[in-house]
């Protein structure tokens, strides 16, 4: 049973032990590189049956406004599910706890955005299956153009 939980000390060994690829690395931040706690970074560990298998972060900070215009937003970023993990469903288990996680955790918050990088399909494909729609606004990332997505929450 897959379970969306706040980070605690308790996971940074299994989340550090966490590999990608390099086709998949290049999209998104393993957890061992952004584990630092930083104010208005909520970092949320994918578990099943109490093992970390994926990991990613909410934000409530300045930067969100480079996504959206809503004061209400949260930012969506670093998921990933560790390479051993992977194409078990997790990913899609995890997005669609999301907006329950989020309403219950952060009642305030009535929007989730994303950026996605246009080569990155598997993950569009994900966010588009769990709600998130393209807004059709683009950024430029470290990759390459970005789709920005969003999923409303209210």
């Amino acid at each position: 049973m897959v379970k969306l939980k706040h980070f605690t000390e308790e996971y940074v060994e299994a989340l550090n032990a966490f590999e990608l690829p390099d086709e998949q690395a290049k999209f998104t931040a393993l957890p061992s590189k952004v584990l630092e706690e930083k104010k208005e970074e909520y970092r949320i560990v994918i578990l099943d049956e109490n093992e970390p298998v994926g990991f990613f972060i909410l934000h409530k900070t300045e930067r969100v406004k480079q996504y959206s215009d809503n004061p209400n937003a949260m930012l969506l970023t670093a998921l990933s599910i560790n390479h051993a993990k992977q194409g078990r469903g997790y990913a899609k288990q995890a997005m669609l706890q999301l907006r329950d996680f989020v309403e219950y955790e952060f009642p305030y918050c009535d929007e989730i955005v994303l950026a996605v990088n246009h080569k990155n399909t598997p993950a569009q494909r994900l966010y588009e299956k769990v709600g998130f729609i393209d807004t059709g606004k683009r950024r430029n990332g470290p990759v390459g153009e970005q789709f920005i997505m969003n999923l409303l929450l209210k």
